[in-house]
């Protein structure tokens, strides 16, 4: 069931609660607490140590049992970091509820130079926790802890999704090599491109310099090893989704291939990053695909500051070129009717600021379609296979 990160379902007793957060480094934590019936505030620094960190609350419990305090709950928190959810996780297979909280959601001081410290840092995170717990609102929110299944399920696109990266940068400064020495009609993507690299003659007649040539060579090795994992991955990828048709996630992404225009790797992406995450509602996936906008008010000034950098954008980034694309795949559907009409006789950044609009409205159509059955209106499907 969707639920709401924004404040904690379960009533607050905090006479009864150990509430604690961590602010976590490279080699140490910092452990701040609220210990019901104790005058302080404790806090304590560890090395980065779970089994520290869960011995240390068995002992603030302790301190809370001998000055006759019981305590029912445990609750710790900590910012979604370079340690991901893996703490979480640990912590609540030992009983102890954990939650990750979304950086950009805690207040900050919004002066130009402020004191910052670890000390401080937690106090923060202590009075937002604090106030999550309580059930009031705008106070933080917590991410979704993902299961490792769930985080592995992802690692395939995004190595491919960097692979490809990597390889339009090799291929561009290959390019922009040769063309130095004035050869442009040379084509790094072909197979014959080794070669053909020693034959390759300046405009002068000059054969390419030695230094040259070898750094040349080297990249287009390290192009063919990253064509070479490409296709490993693809393959994989195929192989575990025809070896499990009826999982949750290869129905998923059998489902969004039936649409026209939309491949395996942008449905594999969708459903791994996004469509696996129980979301509540049309708006909340809105913005965790980054597809609102950001508007700037004050007294008489109206303006929209374009995309927030809150949301996913891999999500965000698939789905803008999925849009383009469906423009040119599904002309006859309503939504591209839609924008034709909206951006017709339109300057150039109308038509950008409305295949935004666009790439929401199909986010919504594709998460009601995997999540609730309901078929795009108007949207060509390829026969089921």
């Amino acid at each position: 069931m969707p639920s709401d990160l924004s404040k904690s379902l379960v009533a607050l007793k905090q006479d009864s609660t150990l509430i604690a957060v961590i602010e976590l480094s490279l080699s140490n934590w910092l452990v701040a607490g609220l210990v019901p019936r104790l005058d302080r505030q404790p806090r304590k620094k560890l090395g980065a140590d779970p089994e520290a960190l869960l011995a240390l609350l068995q002992r603030w419990r302790d301190e809370a049992v001998k000055v006759g305090q019981a305590i029912e709950r445990i609750a710790v928190a900590y910012e979604a970091g370079r340690d991901g959810f893996w703490l979480a996780r640990w912590l609540r297979s030992r009983g102890i509820e954990a939650h990750v909280i979304h950086p950009n959601s805690i207040p900050v001081p919004r002066e130009h130079r402020r004191a910052k410290s670890d000390r401080l840092d937690t106090e923060l995170l202590l009075r937002a926790f604090l106030g999550w717990l309580r059930g009031e609102p705008k106070h933080c929110h917590m991410a979704q802890i993902p299961s490792i299944e769930e985080e592995d399920l992802k690692r395939p696109n995004r190595e491919h999704q960097r692979l490809v990266n990597e390889r339009t940068s090799l291929i561009n400064r290959l390019k922009a090599c040769l063309i130095r020495f004035g050869i442009r009609n040379f084509n790094p993507k072909l197979k014959t491109a080794s070669e053909r690299l020693a034959g390759l003659l300046t405009p002068e007649g000059m054969p390419l310099p030695v230094n040259t040539l070898t750094e040349l060579g080297h990249d287009l090795a390290r192009l063919h090893l990253i064509k070479t994992q490409l296709k490993e991955i693809e393959s994989r990828r195929a192989k575990q989704l025809a070896a499990e048709p009826k999982h949750r996630h290869a129905t998923a992404v059998d489902q969004l291939t039936r649409v026209v225009g939309l491949g395996v790797e942008t449905a594999d992406m969708l459903d791994s990053e996004m469509f696996c995450r129980p979301l509540r509602d049309r708006w909340a996936v809105a913005r965790y695909g980054g597809l609102t906008g950001s508007p700037d008010e004050s007294g008489q000034r109206r303006r929209e500051q374009g995309l927030a950098r809150a949301g996913n954008g891999r999500v965000r980034r698939g789905m803008i070129q999925f849009a383009w694309r469906f423009l040119r795949f599904q002309k006859d559907s309503p939504l591209a009717q839609w924008y034709e009409r909206k951006t017709q006789s339109a300057r150039k950044d109308v038509r950008k600021l409305m295949i935004v609009a666009l790439a929401r409205k199909l986010l919504i159509a594709l998460w009601r379609m995997i999540t609730q059955g309901v078929i795009p209106e108007g949207i060509r499907l390829c026969q089921a296979v």
